[in-house]
């Protein structure tokens, strides 16, 4: 068995910067939890932190903790929302980059890939991921899927897309090296216990074990 990650996905952190989509305040979390979030992992190089999205509180509340404690991200922005009331605009994306972190992308509006057609797949996978690295100076090669939804199609237009790593939602643990990266998503709800629990046992999940929990939640 090779070394295994926990992969923890956050939304949004602290009071919003804008009207919500339905269902999206199940995945925002207070200051406080995400402090303490960042507090268990701190010293954990098993745990690898994303951001979907691209909300401004990645720069305005989430950045400069995550400086303070030296740790290091991997970041997924909308490329249609940048500027957008509520999201990050482009100097914010290139401070991100300044400050150390990865850029990944999340596509270009949310949208599940599943139901894409060509036109609508080429704007997602390839022009989304290209106005983010010329903005970054960097190549984009990494994604994170929309609602977690994936299928065979949707992985295979990725590989023709030249993806290095794709991040699900599908929770537990995941080979370090893998291509295909299981995470956890923080909930509004989230507390002591429950991170324990992820952080625990979410290795464990890992091999036939994390394959059939993955299948379970899909």
């Amino acid at each position: 068995m090779g070394v295994v990650t926990v992969n923890l996905a956050v939304h949004g952190v602290g009071r919003p910067g804008r009207q919500l989509d339905p269902g999206e305040d199940e995945r925002w979390v207070t200051v406080d939890q995400f402090e303490r979030v960042l507090d268990a992992v701190e010293h954990r190089p098993d745990v690898h932190l994303t951001f979907d999205d691209g909300n401004e509180s990645d720069v305005e509340i989430a950045l400069p903790r995550l400086v303070e404690r030296g740790l290091t991200a991997e970041f997924f922005p909308l490329a249609g929302r940048l500027g957008q009331r509520g999201y990050l605009d482009r100097d914010a994306l290139r401070e991100l980059v300044r400050a150390g972190m990865e850029i990944g992308s999340h596509g270009w509006e949310p949208r599940d890939w599943r139901r894409l057609d060509d036109r609508h797949a080429r704007r997602e996978l390839t022009e989304a991921p290209k106005l983010l690295g010329d903005l970054c100076g960097r190549p984009v090669r990494r994604y994170s899927l929309p609602f977690g939804a994936y299928d065979r199609k949707v992985l295979a237009r990725l590989r023709q897309a030249g993806a290095t790593r794709v991040y699900t939602s599908d929770g537990g643990a995941a080979q370090r090296d893998g291509w295909l990266q299981a995470r956890t998503e923080l909930r509004h709800d989230l507390d002591d216990a429950w991170l324990d629990g992820v952080l625990v046992t979410g290795r464990r999940r890992s091999g036939w074990a994390g394959r059939l929990f993955r299948r379970a939640v899909r």
